[in-house]
């Protein structure tokens, strides 16, 4: 197969990191917005925000090994 069509595979599949890495500070930053307007649910948003940081950096991970797996598996 040609390199240069696994190189763009392996780069479209990183990017799942960057939308991973811009959706965790949009979700951070509307966390502390919204502690800054209510500070009595700091806790309930708090651990909301955890877990959609999670869930988001699973998917950058899952890109990564999607990645990897094109370059080493299709050369």
């Amino acid at each position: 197969m040609n390199t240069t069509l696994i190189a763009i595979g392996a780069a479209i599949a990183v990017l799942t990191g960057a939308a991973a890495g811009i959706s965790i500070g949009m979700a951070t930053s509307k966390a502390v917005e919204s502690i800054a307007r209510q500070p009595e649910a700091e806790g309930k948003i708090s651990r909301t925000l955890i877990l959609g940081c999670a869930l988001a950096e699973a998917t950058a991970i899952y890109g990564f090994v999607i990645a990897v797996l094109i370059i080493f598996m299709l050369k």
